[in-house]
Order: C-alpha cells, then sequence, then structure tokens
C-alpha cells in the first residue's frame, strides 16, 4: 500500500511559551537550528512553515537552502492571521474592510513565496474569524465575508491548493469555521475546485467529531480534505499532546480510513510540547504514526476487518482490535 507522508511544523520542534510563561519553556532556536532538529526526526518528508514566524519576503533565500539542504518538501505555509494585533477581531471577518482586504493580500503574498519554495498549498488557520459576545457579530454578513476573501485567495492562482482548518472556539469563544460540517459548507459555497479543508486532530475532538468519520465525509462529499494536522488531547482543549498518547484505537480507525480513501497529502505534526524536548516529541508522534499505519495495513489486507465492519457488531469489533493491538495476549 502507499505510504503516508509526514511533515513537520517547524515551531513544534522550537521552544513552545503559554500564558503562563510568555518566554517560553526553553531557549529559543533560530530557524537554522530547528531544520537542524527536525531532520533529526525519522521518516519526515516535509516542512510546514508559519509566515512571519518561520518565512518572510526577507528569509526565503534562507529558507530555500535549508529546504534544499535536508532534502525537505515544503507541505504548506500558514499564514499568521492570528498572532498579530491587526488580526484581533478578525481577518476575513473583520469589520475593517482594510483589515480583511490585508489579509487577503497577505495570503497571496505567501502563495507567490511558496510557488517559489516548491510549494502547492496554503492551509489558513483563521484563529480569529469568530465572535465572543451575543449581539456583537453579523452571522450572515460575516460568513459572507469570509467567503468571499477564500474565493479571493483561490482565484489568484487556481492550481495552487487553499485550505480551511476548523476550531469551535480559542481564541475566540466561538469561531465560524467551526466543525467540519460548517466548514465543508463554507467552502462549497466558494465554487473553487482548488479549495479545501485542514483537519486538526484535536481540533476535531474539541469539535466532538470522530476524526476517521471527519476525514470520511471530507472524502465522500467532493475528496475535500487537503492537508492533516496530529496531535493529541483529552478532548476538553486543544491540548496539542503527542499523537496517539490518548486516543490510540480512534487513532488507528483514522489513520486506516485515510489509506482506505487513498489520502495523498502531507499528514504533519502540530504540537504544543511545552515541557518536553520539542524534537523528542514529535518523534514520538512520528512512531506512533508509523505503527498505526503498518498495523492499517495489515488490516486493509484481510479480508475479515471489513466483514466485521459491515456486521456493526461491537463485540467483533473489540475482539478484532485486542488481536491486532496485542497479538501476545
Amino acid at each position: 500500500m502507499e505510504k503516508l507522508r509526514y511533515s513537520v511544523i517547524l515551531g513544534n520542534v522550537g521552544s513552545c511559551a503559554d500564558r503562563y510563561m510568555m518566554g517560553g519553556y526553553s531557549n529559543p532556536f533560530t530557524v537554522e537550528q530547528m531544520f537542524e532538529r527536525v531532520a533529526g526526526i525519522d521518516g519526515v518528508e516535509g516542512i510546514e512553515l508559519v509566515s512571519d514566524w518561520h518565512i518572510t519576503a526577507k528569509n526565503v533565500k534562507l529558507v530555500k537552502e535549508q529546504l534544499e539542504k535536508y532534502n525537505f518538501k515544503l507541505a504548506s505555509i500558514i499564514p499568521d492571521h492570528f498572532g498579530e494585533m491587526v488580526w484581533g477581531k478578525g481577518a476575513f471577518t473583520s469589520k475593517d474592510k482594510k483589515v480583511r482586504d490585508k489579509a487577503v493580500s497577505d495570503v497571496k503574498e505567501m502563495i507567490d513565496i511558496s510557488k517559489e519554495l516548491g510549494g502547492n498549498l496554503i492551509s489558513l488557520w483563521p484563529g480569529q474569524d469568530g465572535y465572543d459576545y451575543y449581539f456583537t457579530a453579523d452571522y450572515m454578513e460575516e460568513r459572507g465575508w469570509f467567503e468571499e476573501c477564500l474565493k479571493d485567495c483561490c482565484n489568484y492562482d487556481k492550481n495552487f491548493k487553499i485550505s480551511v482548518e476548523y476550531k469551535p472556539k480559542e481564541p475566540r469563544n466561538r469561531s465560524y469555521p467551526s466543525n467540519v460540517y460548517s466548514t465543508l459548507l463554507m467552502v462549497r459555497e466558494t465554487g473553487c475546485a482548488n479549495c479545501g479543508i485542514t483537519v486538526d486532530y484535536g481540533h476535531a475532538l474539541v469539535a466532538y467529531e470522530n476524526v476517521a468519520e471527519s476525514v470520511s465525509v471530507l472524502k465522500k462529499y467532493g475528496n475535500k480534505l487537503f492537508h492533516l494536522h496530529m496531535n493529541d488531547s483529552y478532548g476538553y482543549w486543544d491540548d496539542d499532546m503527542i499523537a496517539g498518547s490518548i486516543h490510540t484505537i480512534p487513532y488507528l480507525e483514522t489513520i486506516y480510513w485515510l489509506k482506505k480513501n487513498g489520502y495523498e497529502g502531507f499528514v504533519s505534526t502540530d504540537q504544543y510540547p511545552y515541557r518536553e524536548d520539542g524534537q523528542k516529541a514529535v518523534a514520538e508522534t512520528l512512531e506512533w504514526l508509523k505503527c498505526f499505519e503498518q498495523v492499517a495495513d495489515r488490516m486493509l489486507e484481510d479480508q475479515s476487518v471489513e466483514e466485521v465492519i459491515r456486521s456493526g457488531d461491537a463485540t467483533q469489533a473489540s475482539a478484532m482490535l485486542r488481536s491486532y493491538l496485542f497479538p501476545l495476549c
């Protein structure tokens, strides 16, 4: 079976900060140092960058040199529509048209940079596009603005993919692209074939989704799964922990359906290893994912697995999972 392609968001191996430890939990790393740290992780093929954090118009040459040095592909660029003051009340849904125009312009700049670096995907996380209080948002108009801006970005280069990452909340109390279904609706509303969705495992858990079902929904309704962010959490918040460390069986089912559906994009890590060494935490995620993939490959070759699924018998499914996960028992 075709193997999944793994990538790493560059900052995952750097220093992570939160509102309690604003200076970070470890000393900072340069872009070059982070590339070197990712290169020390087995099985990584791609790098994902965040604009202003890792990539700007001024350091394209440096980043290109690093990609070539370690033979990495550019998996995607994430425009920073969440970490600057200008986006505090929204990017694509800001009530200020100048801000909305800037958000679109920034995406177009990142498209140009991405193409220069050999990439073909922008993964948007519109974290500030939403609202906090009742009677402060025009739900219809602002969704319209979001769709218009998204369409504008997609039409800039119809051969280049634009992917929207959803999340129910944080930093806004309520986000517009909040779950797989609302986001799919907005993506389809653009009418753009190059517009799709990024599923973040932890975001989907907060949205009370079964991620295996979510990725299958996107396959069924237009093949709109463009990108994946892998991490884990307890489901109450976006904890960004080591993938598979909490939701082991659900993760196996997700990888099973990804492979069954023939997913061809990158599978990227998206973690915030605050107190752990970032390189080691990301490496653990990769090892979990590779194990899940090996088991999923065996399951896909076993006709009895499909028979169990079709039977809908939970006791058979339970016994089957034990036999695959704990063969020595």
